[in-house]
């Protein structure tokens, strides 16, 4: 099976993505963001960097991209797409996810491991998920996730929160001051859906933790997850 991950210019991540999913058993598939070609490909990944160098604002170059066109399409068809940090972003400038990722609250980049806990375990980007909370690194400095309170209680009521930042016993870090909230997102949201549950976006990077030779693997249970429903959703179209 072929997933694709989509290469725009600033991305960082991309060949970090490419190897989670060669570690996870799959092909990985470099898509140039210039061609709404998607090659055929059962999912696809945006990666984290900085889209066209994230001049205007975070991602909202990117979703004018040819390859948006084919992502859009694809989503539209069922396919499975998952943007990470900036390419959560790009899914949120493009209207695929609801909400809006901000300057982080303390105005400062940040970059260190966090703790998220999957809400529900029945999503095709959490169904490998023990359950646990998940130590992966951040890398970001515009992810304070916003919504208006109408649509933060839509999403919560629609099961759309994925992921959420947790303290170290694993309760949702609620207070946008709480250190382990480390960007102030409202409701401790580090992940959502739309309202389908095929497209996903974290701010997150699961792929820099997919092997333990990283410092861990838990990244691996949200890649795993994403690739076998990745196999489903080729095998039934």
């Amino acid at each position: 099976m072929r997933i694709g991950v989509v290469t725009f210019p600033g991305s960082n991540s991309d060949v970090d993505a490419l190897n989670a999913l060669a570690v996870a058993g799959v092909e990985p598939v470099s898509l140039w963001h210039e061609s709404p070609d998607l090659h055929g490909v059962a999912g696809v990944i945006l990666p984290g960097g900085f889209a066209y160098g994230d001049y205007l604002r975070a991602g909202v170059i990117a979703r004018f991209s040819p390859v948006m066109r084919g992502v859009s399409d694809f989503a539209a068809k069922g396919g499975l797409v998952l943007g990470i940090c900036n390419g959560f972003q790009v899914l949120a400038e493009s209207r695929l996810v609801p909400g809006a990722l901000l300057r982080n609250r303390s105005l400062r980049f940040a970059s260190k491991i966090v703790a998220i806990k999957p809400q529900r375990l029945d999503s095709p980007f959490t169904h490998r998920s023990t359950g646990a909370p998940l130590h992966i690194p951040i890398a970001h400095g515009e992810g304070c996730y916003y919504a208006d309170d109408a649509t933060l209680d839509d999403i919560e009521r629609n099961g759309q929160i994925l992921w959420r930042y947790v303290r170290s016993d694993g309760t949702p870090a609620l207070d946008p001051d709480d250190p382990a909230n480390p960007n102030g997102s409202l409701r401790a949201i580090a992940g959502v859906c739309n309202t389908a549950g095929n497209v996903a976006g974290l701010m997150p990077h699961p792929e820099r933790m997919s092997e333990s030779i990283l410092g861990s693997d838990d990244g691996m249970q949200l890649i795993r997850s994403f690739v076998d429903s990745a196999k489903a959703w080729e095998t039934g179209r």
